[in-house]
């Protein structure tokens, strides 16, 4: 836990070899997959409740690490409810990659529209 992976990185053969290190992390594939399988994704006392550790240094450690690399992002709600990690597109795809499930597919929301020429 000395270092971290601080950012995905933009090569297929760098993309593999951060994906192998997030697998061989057994907080951070198991983190990942938990974000990944909940529709509201976690707050901070479930982040440490699936890490099965009281230790708060290993919850930011790996909660860092995720955010870093852009597979989960951090939701505040204004009203009251515990501010949550839900789990991004990248994050939806490395989840399924570690896990060796089929690829998700794009919800019609996410799915980008062609650029329309101003007239």
């Amino acid at each position: 836990m000395k270092g971290g992976i601080w950012v995905w990185p933009t090569d297929q053969k760098t993309q593999r070899r951060t994906l192998r290190k997030v697998s061989r992390s057994p907080q951070l594939s198991t983190l990942l997959k938990a974000i990944a399988g909940s529709s509201e994704g976690l707050s901070n006392p479930e982040v440490s409740e699936v890490l099965g550790n009281d230790s708060g240094w290993l919850a930011i450690w790996a909660v860092r690490q995720l955010l870093s690399l852009g597979f989960v992002t951090y939701k505040t709600d204004l009203f009251g409810e515990p501010s949550r990690y839900v789990i991004t597109d990248l994050g939806k795809r490395a989840a399924a990659i570690i896990s060796g499930q089929p690829m998700p597919k794009p919800e019609p929301s996410q799915l980008t529209l062609p650029q329309q020429k101003p007239v």
